[in-house]
Order: C-alpha cells, then structure tokens, then sequence
C-alpha cells in the first residue's frame, strides 16, 4: 500500500511541476504579447488584433494551474488561528473536511466549465479563428487538478502520511 502511494505522490508531483512550468511559460508568453501589442500601437501605429484575446486565455490558464498547484502545496488561504488551540486529531478532521470542500469544488469547476465549453463550441473567436471552447478549457483542466490534488491530500493523511506545506500542522513525532 505505502509503496502505491509513493508511486502515487510522485506522480502528482511531476504533474504539479509541469503545471507550474505551463504556469511560468504562459505567464510569459503573455507578456511578451502584451509587450508586442504595446510596440506595435504606440511605435507602429499598427494593432495585432489576437494580442488581447490570446492573453486572456493564457491569463486563464497560469491562474488556474498555479491555484491547483496552490492547492496542493497547502498555499490556498486558510484561517487557521483556531488550529493552535485544537487538539491533534480535531485539526486533522477540519484539514480533511477542507480538503473535500475543496475537492467538491475543483469538480464543480470542472463539471460546469466542460458545460460552459461546450455549449460554446460552435461559437468562433474572431481575432484567433478557433472555437470559443479554448476561453472555458483552463477552467476544466484547472478544475481537475484541484479535484485530483485535494483527493490526494485526503488520501495521503488517511493513510497517516504527511500532506503539509505552508498552513497544515501535522502530527508530532512519537
């Protein structure tokens, strides 16, 4: 079991990674766009009519890969100043019901995004030429991370394991 877990952990480890990376890139690739577009208005005097829309939708996705990936490194906000006066096991219940509250709404987030796509399928964006579906689908990729990485925390502290990162107080060592 232990080692189907490690297998497991490390599996959305480099899944965390390589959404923080797709983060970092579309955080760039963003401004390079909104760079480009302010060059070529204001020293041109010319517009890239897809510099808007295209950073939108980049916007989209580093926002909602990098809140899963918060999710799963324990930096979602938390108010936790209660958790210092709560015993061990009362603090491990509240972390485990936040976490299927989160859990409950990465699956809303992807549920009602993959509606939201699809009923804008048939729709094209027309600065970029492709289908309105692309505005919707950071919200369905984001909405899964956050579903599967909160699932693993669930899964990682029913098993005894540690989950904390940032905000998490975990049990003393016996």
């Amino acid at each position: 079991m232990q080692s189907h877990l490690l297998l497991a952990a490390q599996a959305m480890r480099l899944i965390s990674t390589a959404a923080l990376w797709l983060a970092g890139c579309g955080l760039i690739l963003m401004t390079v766009f909104i760079t480009a577009q302010v060059f070529m208005r204001y020293v041109m005097n010319d517009s890239l009519v897809w510099s808007e829309p295209a950073s939108v939708i980049l916007m989209g996705w580093f926002i909602f890969l990098g809140a899963a990936v918060g999710i799963r490194e324990g930096y979602h906000l938390s108010f936790d100043v209660l958790l210092y006066f709560l015993p061990q096991n009362t603090k491990l219940i509240l972390f485990s019901i936040s976490d299927a509250v989160v859990a409950a709404f990465g699956a809303g987030m992807a549920w009602f995004g993959a509606e939201l796509a699809l009923s804008a399928w048939d729709v094209k964006l027309p600065s970029l030429g492709v289908s309105g579906a692309v505005d919707f689908l950071p919200l369905v990729a984001g909405g899964c991370l956050v579903f599967i990485f909160s699932l693993e925390r669930l899964v990682l502290r029913a098993a005894g394991q540690p989950t904390a990162r940032f905000g998490d107080v975990e049990p003393e060592e016996a």
